[in-house]
C-alpha cells in the first residue's frame, strides 16, 4: 500500500469529474491510502493557510506521493522553500500544470502564490507535467519551471491546463504514473 495525498488548485472545489477526484477514486479501490483534502478558501486561497493544512496532512497522513496542480504546485514550492517539507520526507512527486508569475499577479486572490525562488533542493524525485499550451502558464511550464528545478519535465500537445474545461476527467496515464514511477504521460485518450 501507498499512501497518496492529491492536493488542488484555485477555484477547485474537487467535482466529481476532475482527473484528481478520478484519480482519488482508482487509486482508492486499488487499496491504496488516499487524502484528497478540500483545502480552505479556495475561491479566495490564503497561502499560509494552505500551507498549515500542507503541514498537517504531511504530519498526519505521512504520505509516500505527492500529486499537486495548479496553484498548489506553488503551495508544494512555498513548503520546499520554508523547509515544512525536505529530502526524504516524500519518496516522489507529481507537479502538474503551475501557473507563471505572470498569470499569478493578475489574479488578486492568488498573487501570493507567486513563487520562491527556484534555487530548491526537492524532496525526492520530482515530475513536471503541463500542456504546451496552458493558458495560465505564460513562457510555458519547461522555461518556467521544469528548466530552473532542473527536473523532468513532459509537455502534452494540446492539454490546455489539464482541467476539465481541457476534457481532463479520466488520465489513465496520471494513474498509470502513480503505479509506476517510470510510465510515461500521455494526452488523455479522445471520447
Amino acid at each position: 500500500m501507498t499512501a497518496y495525498l492529491i492536493l488542488h488548485g484555485w477555484q477547485n472545489h474537487r467535482p466529481k469529474d476532475h482527473w484528481q477526484h478520478w484519480l482519488a477514486d482508482r487509486l482508492g479501490e486499488l487499496g491504496h491510502q488516499v487524502t484528497y483534502p478540500q483545502l480552505p478558501d479556495p475561491d479566495d486561497p490564503d497561502l499560509e493557510v494552505w500551507l498549515g493544512e500542507l503541514a498537517r496532512h504531511l504530519a498526519e497522513d505521512a504520505p509516500d506521493v505527492v500529486v499537486a496542480h495548479s496553484a498548489s504546485v506553488l503551495l508544494w514550492l512555498h513548503a520546499v522553500a520554508r523547509g515544512i517539507v525536505g529530502p526524504g520526507d516524500v519518496d516522489r512527486v507529481l507537479l502538474v500544470g503551475p501557473p507563471s508569475p505572470s498569470v499569478l499577479a493578475r489574479y488578486p486572490e492568488v498573487t501570493g502564490f507567486a513563487p520562491p525562488t527556484l534555487d530548491l533542493t526537492l524532496p525526492g524525485p520530482t515530475v513536471l507535467v503541463a500542456g504546451d499550451d496552458d493558458p495560465y502558464c505564460e513562457g510555458g511550464a519547461q522555461a518556467v519551471y521544469g528548466d530552473p528545478l532542473g527536473i523532468r519535465t513532459t509537455l502534452l500537445p494540446g492539454a490546455g491546463h489539464l482541467d476539465l474545461d481541457a476534457g481532463y476527467g479520466s488520465w489513465p496515464s496520471v494513474l498509470e504514473w502513480c503505479l509506476d514511477p517510470g510510465a510515461e504521460f500521455t494526452v488523455r485518450p479522445e471520447r
